[in-house]
């Protein structure tokens, strides 16, 4: 066995308790929990600066700041998604009334492919929803010029990208909108989060109302909205674990550096993500098995490597499109979808975080080169 204990995929980002009691202390001291609070204020502003970005709003969680990004933008009919994403993504269409005309993938880099958008623009089509997969950005410049040609909005669901760069630009300088997660799972985390950036000053107030009942003063209600605030212990987490950020980052890079070495000349195991530095996030570290050249298929791995006490997951399975209500859509047609199908066949997100032990990375390759 390779170890007592197991090896999950992830293990989150946890500040020292220490700090965050300290932390504590003052929002105590303030008897101020939640309503933009100052701990909230503080984080807002801290991730403006990291992130590089004009325009933030916090939310309670990924999901509650896609829902309500959406509807800020008063979007109708039809928008232009993937199948290969977390069921967030297209549930928060489907709770805007919104139908998800999915595209088929890039095979390299799991997103949007740019080059089958076009002909599944209707009259209906009001938007661009695109995944940065595995902390692959989408073809950004290509869809941008494919939503200015028919004045489409884009958004991009940026779960996995925090702090990435392309083209020496922040990923949220692309598009009308991008999510981030900060769910206990990533890179960043407040346990449970997340947040929209945006181009468009004027949503600021919107996503405001949006995410506190609508409520403009104690006696106007001015808009339908929710409650998806974020709270002042969400926040307090959240300025800590900022701290941690980037030596987690260095850490994950050699974890990264580990894997790629122990599994280069494995026939039929491709990294997914190749991307590093700046252009990274290093959220994941993800193979995909070719059955026909390693000799098993990516199930039977996924099951082997539980008998090590390794835990991995087949991320993202199964497609979006495979959803039961999805079923009467054109779109969602397999033979649509040829490289979704294909791909979420082969996909597996491999244990990594920076507290991971390269000898363990070392054992973990072990199993799947000894298995071929």
């Amino acid at each position: 066995m390779i170890k007592d204990e197991p090896i999950y995929i992830t293990r989150p980002l946890l500040p020292d308790l220490d700090d965050i009691y300290a932390k504590l202390k003052e929002v105590w001291d303030s008897k101020w929990l939640t309503n933009s609070g100052p701990q909230q204020s503080k984080l807002e502003l801290e991730l403006k600066t990291f992130l590089k970005v004009e325009n933030l709003s916090l939310f309670n969680n990924g999901t509650s700041a896609l829902l309500l990004g959406l509807r800020a933008l008063n979007l109708t009919g039809e928008v232009i998604t993937t199948p290969f994403t977390f069921p967030a993504t297209v549930q928060a269409l489907d709770w805007n009334n919104l139908t998800p005309v999915f595209c088929d993938i890039d095979p390299t880099t799991l997103t949007l492919d740019a080059a089958k958008i076009e002909p599944l623009i209707t009259e209906k089509t009001s938007a661009i929803l695109g995944v940065h997969t595995f902390g692959n950005p989408c073809d950004v410049e290509q869809i941008q010029l494919i939503a200015n040609k028919y004045k489409l909005k884009v958004i991009y669901d940026g779960a996995h990208t925090f702090g990435t760069n392309f083209n020496n630009k922040p990923v949220s300088e692309y598009g009308d909108m991008t999510m981030f997660s900060f769910h206990a799972t990533k890179l960043f985390n407040t346990i449970e989060g997340g947040a929209l950036t945006f181009r468009d000053n004027s949503l600021v107030e919107k996503l405001n109302l949006l995410k506190n009942f609508g409520i403009a003063n104690p006696e106007e209600v001015v808009l339908s909205g929710l409650n998806a605030k974020l709270n002042e212990i969400q926040a307090v987490i959240g300025l800590e674990v900022l701290k941690l950020v980037e030596t987690e980052r260095k850490k994950r890079h050699e974890i990264k550096r580990a894997y790629e070495s122990y599994l280069k000349d494995v026939p039929g195991i491709n990294v997914l993500t190749k991307l590093e530095d700046e252009c990274s996030s290093y959220q994941y570290f993800v193979i995909q098995i070719d059955e026909e050249l390693y000799g098993k298929s990516r199930d039977w791995l996924h099951e082997k490597l539980k008998e090590y006490n390794v835990f991995t997951r087949k991320y993202f399975y199964p497609l979006c499109s495979d959803f039961e209500w999805y079923q009467h859509l054109e779109s969602a047609r397999k033979e649509n979808l040829p490289i979704a199908n294909k791909t979420v066949t082969q996909v597996l997100a491999m244990p990594y975080y920076g507290e991971l032990h390269l000898e363990s990375v070392e054992k973990i390759c072990k199993v799947i080169r000894d298995s071929i």
